[in-house]
C-alpha cells in the first residue's frame, strides 16, 4: 500500500498530537486520530492502527498507574462490552456505517458541549455500565472511538484525575484485545500490507506519550477538562464532515 510524503508527513503530526493527549488525559487518542486519518488513509487501515497504538499506550500507562485503578467498575462493562464487540463485527459485514459514524459525531460532540456548560457533574450507578459498555464496544470496534462512552460511564462515578486514568487505561487494555482478536479472527482486518505505517507510526507514538506522560502532572484540572472538550468537538465535526 502506498502512501504519499505529504499523507506520511501529515499522518506523523496527526499521530504525535493524538497520543500527547493521550498521555496526558489517558484517553482521547482515538477521537483525534481517526477522523482525521481517515481524511487521508482508508478507515480499514486507520482503525486497526489505532487500535493497536492505543493497546500499547494503554498498557504502559495501566502498569504506571495500576495502583489507582478501581476495578469494582470496570467489572460491570466487561459482559456489556463484548456484546457490543460483537454486534460490530456484524454490523461490519452487513451494514452501511455512514449513518453511524454520523451520530457518532453528534454524540461526541454532546458530549464535549456537555463538559464545557456549568452543568453540576452527574452521579450514577453501576447500572450505567450497561448501556455505555454496549455502545463502547459497538462504537470502539467499529470505528477505534468506543472512548466516549467509558469516559461518560467512569465521569458519573466520581472518580480522581488519577483514578479516571488509571480506570481507562486497564479498561482500555481488556477492550483493546478483544477487538484486536475481532480484526484477526472474525474480521482479517490486519495485514502486513499496512505494517511498514505501524512501525513508523510509533516514532511519534512515543514521543507523544512521552511528553504527554510529563504534563499530565503539570496541567489544571479546569484546563485540562476544557482543553479535552473543545478536542472532542473538533473530532466530531471531523467525523461528521468525513460522512
Amino acid at each position: 500500500m502506498d502512501f504519499t510524503s505529504f499523507e506520511l508527513l501529515a499522518g506523523f503530526g496527526v499521530i504525535f498530537v493524538a497520543y500527547l493527549v493521550r498521555g496526558i488525559a489517558g484517553f482521547g487518542s482515538g477521537l483525534i486520530a481517526i477522523p482525521l486519518l481517515t481524511l487521508m488513509f482508508p478507515l480499514t487501515v486507520v482503525v486497526p492502527v489505532v487500535v493497536l497504538l492505543d493497546l500499547i499506550g494503554s498498557a504502559t500507562q495501566a502498569v504506571a498507574s495500576r495502583k489507582h485503578t478501581d476495578w469494582k467498575l470496570l467489572l460491570p462493562l466487561i459482559p456489556v462490552t463484548a456484546v457490543g464487540i460483537a454486534l460490530a463485527a456484524y454490523f461490519f459485514k452487513h451494514i452501511d456505517t455512514s449513518m453511524l459514524t454520523l451520530w457518532l459525531g453528534i454524540f461526541v460532540i454532546c458530549f464535549a458541549v456537555y463538559q464545557l456548560l456549568p452543568i453540576p457533574d452527574i452521579k450514577g450507578s453501576a447500572l450505567l455500565a450497561l448501556p455505555f459498555g454496549l455502545l463502547g464496544g459497538l462504537m470502539g470496534t467499529l470505528f477505534g472511538t468506543g472512548g466516549p462512552f467509558y469516559i461518560l460511564y467512569f465521569s458519573t462515578r466520581g472518580l480522581s484525575k488519577s483514578e479516571f486514568r488509571a480506570s481507562y487505561s486497564v479498561y482500555f487494555v481488556l477492550d483493546g484485545l478483544v477487538r484486536v482478536a475481532v480484526y484477526v479472527f472474525g474480521l482479517s482486518l490486519l495485514n502486513v500490507e499496512w505494517l511498514p505505517l505501524l512501525l513508523m507510526a510509533f516514532i511519534p507514538f512515543a514521543l507523544g506519550l512521552s511528553v504527554g506522560g510529563r504534563v499530565h502532572t503539570e496541567i489544571d484540572p479546569a484546563i485540562f477538562k476544557k482543553m479535552i472538550s473543545l478536542i472532542l468537538v473538533a473530532s466530531g465535526a471531523a467525523l461528521i464532515y468525513n460522512t
